[in-house]
């Protein structure tokens, strides 16, 4: 095997290049693994038009990507579980193993957390890369490479139904019809909550959702949604509400259509970071707000659904891109959400 590798570097906002570098051998506990397919995260779109998250700030070269899967090609002295020629979904942060928050099992809240295409550490738009044989996971011959790369966003919807302890009999609604909310939606299926409204402004992603099984739709730009609400709970209110838009206006309405004593998980970021919530309201009904920071002991329970054919992530997709056409993805992911909902970016068969 050639020692080189080709690797898609962010060279600034809104510019994509290429390049080679050398292929990293595995540590001890570590495996090799050739990439097949990587999707484009809101994060990744993010870095790309701004150029930062926060104080997160990218200093090109770059490498976007963090939702991937892929074949084993070599493994390290000490890897037991992996074989080569093993497909593998790859859960993309490396914890200490150490602090308080990994010790007690909320690994995802670990302060020293290395994150595939989190400045300072590059993604995985590239050929290769190497990665602890923990944090691969072998994908069942019935369970896609494409399906492999979904996991990831797929373990932000099952956390997202954890936090908000979803379970039969109940009445959800999802506030935002992008990715995650989509994933929240399969998600939600896959616990068992099979009645389930989303809402969007994007006729395109309500009617993705409808395809994904959502049994009631809601365009909030309706001057009558919420009436819809009303008809669809009987004014009962809803069991939970999941917020994946990030907007001060669906979090209000979460707590506005909400039953009393029931709870509400915040998923999307915010704009500004900031939000004015209706604190009286809020403690009337005894609210529990929950938030979500990706995901902890998901990937096995995402990946089981997925095998057992409980759900389908790759429904999601609405466009496939080739290794070369990087720059073309994001541009298009950035400017006709009208249209795309979900990409991926094909690295290798």
């Amino acid at each position: 095997m050639n020692n080189k590798m080709k690797v898609a570097v962010m060279e600034g906002i809104g510019k994509i290049g290429y390049t080679e570098r050398e292929i990293q051998q595995p540590k001890n506990d570590e495996v090799l693994v050739k990439i097949q397919y990587v999707g484009i995260c809101g994060s990744d779109l993010h870095y790309y038009e701004q150029g930062c998250i926060g104080d997160y700030i990218v200093k090109p070269p770059f490498v976007l990507g963090h939702e991937a899967s892929g074949i084993v090609t070599k493994l390290g002295e000490n890897v037991k579980n992996l074989k080569i020629g093993d497909r593998v979904a790859l859960e993309p942060g490396k914890t200490c193993g150490k602090c308080e928050f990994c010790k007690s099992g909320r690994y995802n809240l670990c302060p020293d957390v290395i994150f595939f295409a989190t400045p300072p550490v590059d993604g995985v738009f590239q050929e290769y890369t190497v990665h602890p044989e923990s944090l691969c996971f072998k994908l069942p011959d019935n369970v896609s490479s494409m399906n492999g790369a979904l996991i990831e966003p797929l373990a932000v919807g099952f956390h997202a139904a954890a936090q908000g302890d979803a379970h039969v009999g109940q009445k959800a609604i999802i506030f935002g019809a992008g990715c995650i909310g989509l994933m929240t939606l399969l998600a939600l299926q896959s616990y068992g909550v099979n009645d389930i409204c989303v809402v969007d402004i994007l006729p395109n992603r309500l009617e993705q959702a409808k395809k994904l099984g959502a049994t009631h739709v809601v365009n909030s730009l309706d001057k009558d949604y919420l009436d819809q609400f009303d008809r669809i709970t009987n004014k009962s209110g809803f069991d939970i509400a999941i917020e994946t838009a990030g907007t001060e206006i669906t979090t209000r309405l979460c707590i506005k259509v909400v039953k009393k004593g029931s709870n509400i998980v915040c998923v999307g970021y915010s704009k500004t970071g900031e939000m004015t919530l209706p604190m009286s309201l809020l403690l009337d009904k005894e609210i529990t707000i929950k938030t979500v920071f990706r995901y902890r002991d998901m990937y096995p329970r995402a990946i089981e659904a997925v095998a057992v054919n409980k759900i389908n992530p790759s429904d999601v997709v609405t466009d496939i891109f080739a290794f070369d056409d990087i720059q073309n993805a994001m541009d298009r992911s950035v400017a006709d959400k009208q249209n795309i909902v979900k990409s991926v970016i094909k690295i290798s068969d």
